[in-house]
């Protein structure tokens, strides 16, 4: 297995697979009622089965090639994850996503593991846009669509139902020109 060094604090990006659906549903155990107050991959992660079953949905995306799900570690521990939820290649479109246990928030480790991913669509994949869907009260996704230079294309009122409410969804993306002059700007700063 290959990993992706995502700085000097030991976090590494790695691909997630099915046989790692019991350290995969430790991980969601640990964050479940913090990743569940905006993400609903607790309601779908229950047990083992139920694990390896998410886990084998990314691997017959990645082998499609319309998806992928990556772990980010720290210290050799599993504690987040981000995901290209859905990927498009003919249309060049892709959506992301991410969830971090709370013991690894505010590391930063969300915005490095997704710049990786989408760095990754944008030069080998040739997506040219790529959205990240988030709820409006989400302030620290919101975030990470900031500091990955998204523009913010619009929020859909309470389109959203999850546990039994509903709930504005902003829209942020990033287009491949965009990416690659934000890139090309922070090496030349660098």
């Amino acid at each position: 297995m290959f990993a992706i060094s995502l700085g000097a604090d030991g976090a590494e990006l790695r691909p997630l697979e099915p046989w790692q659906a019991e350290e995969f549903l430790a991980h969601i155990d640990r964050g479940r009622e913090f990743i569940g107050r905006h993400n609903g991959l607790p309601d779908v992660v229950h047990d083992l089965a139920s694990s390896r079953a998410y886990l084998q949905a990314y691997a017959d995306k990645a082998a499609a090639d319309t998806g992928r799900i990556c772990g980010i570690h720290l210290d050799g521990e599993l504690v987040g994850a981000v995901i290209l939820r859905t990927m498009d290649v003919a249309h060049g479109t892709a959506e992301a996503g991410c969830w971090l246990e709370p013991a690894a928030a505010g590391k930063g480790l969300v915005t490095r593991a997704a710049r990786t991913l989408i760095d990754w669509a944008v030069e080998h994949r040739g997506i040219h846009r790529v959205d990240w869907w988030v709820s409006s009260a989400n302030a620290p996704s919101i975030a990470v669509a900031r500091r990955l230079g998204m523009t913010r294309d619009g929020v859909l009122r309470e389109s959203h139902l999850y546990r039994g409410q509903r709930h504005d969804e902003e829209i942020w993306s990033v287009l491949a020109p965009e990416w690659r002059a934000a890139k090309s700007a922070a090496a030349s700063a660098g």
